[in-house]
């Protein structure tokens, strides 16, 4: 009777924003898309594989993502490549709290969702 790991988190994105989401997550990120259940489809949104776990993207009316400290945060193997790739494409890194053992940095998605990217340094 434990919890044995995570499966999958999901975010949102607006309704009809898809293309725009594969866009970022797909194209910028390289996420890889994964096939959602056919009893899902009709739901709007798409799966996402990162690494060992899928993050999906879902889509709602309500708009709170801009406000909110609720993020996913993905762990990387060279922050510096994401930041530059981000800031060419025109994003904001803002600066986080430092924890030991790690360097990191955060910035909002296209639709105001808060992403941390992660490297454990050596």
């Amino acid at each position: 009777m434990t919890i044995i790991g995570l499966h999958h988190a999901q975010i949102t994105i607006p309704k009809g924003s898809e293309v725009e989401g594969r866009a970022f997550y797909c194209d910028v990120l390289k996420l890889v898309e994964i096939p959602k259940p056919e009893s899902l489809q009709d739901r709007g949104g798409f799966w996402l594989r990162a690494g060992d776990h899928q993050v999906h993207v879902g889509t709602e009316e309500v708009d709170v993502r801009s406000s909110t400290k609720a993020h996913l945060a993905y762990e990387v193997t060279d922050l510096s490549y994401w930041r530059d790739v981000l800031q060419e494409q025109g994003y904001e890194i803002l600066t986080s709290v430092p924890i030991s053992g790690f360097d990191r940095f955060e910035f909002r998605d296209p639709f105001g969702n808060r992403v941390e990217l992660i490297q454990r340094l050596a």
